[in-house]
């Protein structure tokens, strides 16, 4: 049957759509692409790690028909220094880091590793990996999860949501008893991409080795033997996308049976990508006195009613806004240009980027086609490169993330789908070659940077062709404190970029972070009336940019008209160090 398919693919017309839609519904792999052609004739990538089984040949649980044995999820016993806390001293705690909580007797937060509680060799590998504090969410979700309660987390990316879960989970795997071969899960973590399932898994390793508890990760667009092999053996902790975890307790490969604590990592994510009936599914599957713990980037109506339905008197976490906000350490820089800029634009900026020799770099781009154009162009002019996309095989995958993690100044190129999850250290610089198709795409593209607590820089380059996003650029970037180029209000009330009554426009906008705003060009209309001659004028300005070092950039605005219009300005902005000169002829009134 698929020979057959793929005949009527290349085919084309609408046997090529049917033959596509048929080859999606049966099967495929838990990896698969939806692809459509963009205008410039590459291929955008939309990917839905899903049903390889939809879980209809699932086996019903009467649970309350089973006979369940207790068992304990209670652990928090944390230093008195907590327990003694005042809540004035509490609620100062929460409001200088804008922390909401909504629930009954809440717990009171781990302000300090030495108060959590938890073993010693966990404090030993906070030490090791150079942790001072815990963050926000991890201070208030250590305490509530280690007391068993269910909860609801909806923080920012790099937020260090996964120790917020991972560690409480690890006491409570040491408190049960021991997994026989046959056993399923004690701990079940569902996450929507193979990239963050790894990464849940490389947190498990840090942490988990030491106490003997051992864990598989469980994704599509990978062989299926090892992952069934370490299924049947028994673990402790399962890290899965909901596709391929369906079709392991389809083929009863693995059991749930044995799931006290649930996990649902990026659950707004999961849902955006089709992923509710394989959730239900797999809760189905799992005895209802659980302890659950969902986070999601925001909350929208559909978390709220999933949280609802599967939670038990939960406890709320807000860390921020509600809306989903660009964490405030990541400096924002919003570069308008013309498609055609672009690429020469990509160059300097990493000249600039490569003179400062710290930190990796992750360039991303809309299509696969792009990432592989981007990368052989980057390796032309020197620096080396990787790219990653949806394509590549998992080996391929692997082998590139993981140069780019030992990598000291590395740069890798990728589509949407290492957009979230992709928890690399050290990345300082986030390029957006291509802006995304929505917002929410744009605030985890950029969340690869300024992880935690560290500081980091995105770049953004940003052309007529995406002017429908500029409002919500704007409210972004307002929320995150961040300075705002002109030109994009221009965008969002419709008028494109800046022009002059002779269709001529300004030959460059770099626009700064947090930082002043400078301005050069008329602000009225006029003109020479006493010569009748054109005015001519040059502006020179030489800036150095955000911070990246030494390098300056040279912006010159050549205007020759008659009659100046307001709109006839150069907008930059002025971040740091700024050296101005401007040379103005006869004539010209204001400069």
């Amino acid at each position: 049957f698929a020979p057959a398919i793929s005949r009527r693919i290349r085919r084309g017309g609408r046997d090529s759509r049917s033959a596509e839609r048929s080859s999606r519904s049966f099967g495929g792999g838990n990896s698969s692409l939806m692809r459509r052609n963009d205008r410039n004739g590459g291929r955008v990538e939309k990917r839905f790690d899903r049903m390889e089984r939809n879980g209809e040949n699932l086996r019903s649980i009467r649970w309350d028909q089973v006979k369940l044995e207790a068992f304990q999820k209670n652990f928090f016993q944390p230093a008195s220094s907590v327990l003694t806390r005042s809540r004035a001293e509490v609620n100062q705690y929460l409001d200088k880091n804008e922390i909401t909580v909504y629930g009954k007797d809440v717990p009171a937060p781990i302000m300090h590793f030495h108060e959590s509680g938890f073993p010693q060799y966990m404090l030993d590998e906070f030490q090791r990996q150079a942790f001072k504090e815990p963050t926000f969410i991890q201070a208030v979700g250590w305490s509530i999860a280690m007391s068993g309660r269910d909860m609801v987390g909806i923080a920012k990316t790099g937020s260090g949501k996964t120790l917020a879960y991972i560690l409480p989970a690890l006491v409570h795997i040491s408190n049960q008893p021991r997994i026989a071969r046959g056993d399923g899960p004690i701990a079940l973590v569902l996450a929507p991409t193979r990239e963050l399932a790894q990464q849940i898994k490389q947190v498990c390793d840090d942490f988990g080795r030491r106490m003997g508890i051992y864990n598989t990760c469980v994704f599509g667009g990978a062989s299926k033997y090892p992952q069934e092999s370490d299924l049947r053996r028994g673990v402790e902790i399962v890290i899965a996308t909901p596709g391929r975890l369906i079709d392991f307790l389809e083929r009863e490969t693995t059991n749930l049976r044995r799931c006290t604590y649930l996990v649902l990592d990026e659950a707004d994510r999961m849902l955006d990508m089709g992923f509710e009936p394989q959730i239900r599914k797999i809760i189905s599957q799992i005895r209802p006195d659980r302890q659950v713990l969902m986070w999601s980037a925001t909350w929208p109506k559909e978390i709220r009613k999933l949280a609802e339905e599967f939670l038990r008197d939960y406890i709320q976490i807000n860390i921020g806004s509600l809306n989903l906000a660009a964490n405030e350490n990541i400096l924002q820089i919003i570069d308008c240009c013309e498609e055609y800029e672009k690429e020469n634009r990509l160059f300097k900026l990493l000249e600039q980027i490569s003179s400062q020799n710290d930190g990796k770099t992750i360039i991303f781009v809309e299509t696969k086609r792009k990432v592989d154009k981007i990368v052989n162009v980057i390796r032309r002019q020197g620096w080396r490169a990787d790219g990653i996309h949806g394509d590549k095989s998992q080996k391929d995958r692997d082998y590139v993330l993981n140069t780019f993690r030992r990598s000291t100044n590395g740069i890798l190129v990728a589509t949407d789908v290492a957009s979230r999850g992709l928890d690399v250290d050290d990345v300082k610089f986030v390029i957006n070659f291509d802006f995304p198709n929505n917002t929410e795409d744009y605030v985890h593209r950029i969340g690869r940077t300024g992880r935690s607590t560290n500081k980091g820089t995105s770049y953004t380059f940003f052309t007529p062709a995406n002017s429908s996003k500029a409002p919500d650029l704007i409210t972004v970037l307002q929320d995150a404190n961040q300075y705002i180029n002109p030109e994009l209000h221009e965008y969002a009330r419709g008028s494109g970029r800046y022009r002059g009554s002779g269709g001529g426009r300004s030959r460059g906008n770099m626009s700064g972070g947090r930082g002043m705003g400078g301005r050069m060009g008329g602000g009225s209309r006029f003109s020479d009336s006493r010569s009748g001659r054109p005015n001519d004028a040059i502006v020179i300005i030489e800036m150095e940019v955000c911070g990246l070092g030494p390098a300056m950039v040279r912006l010159e605005l050549h205007v020759h008209r008659t009659v100046w219009e307001p709109t006839d300005m150069a907008l930059v902005a002025l971040p740091l160090r700024t050296e101005a000169t401007t040379v103005v002829t006869e004539g010209i009134m204001e400069a």
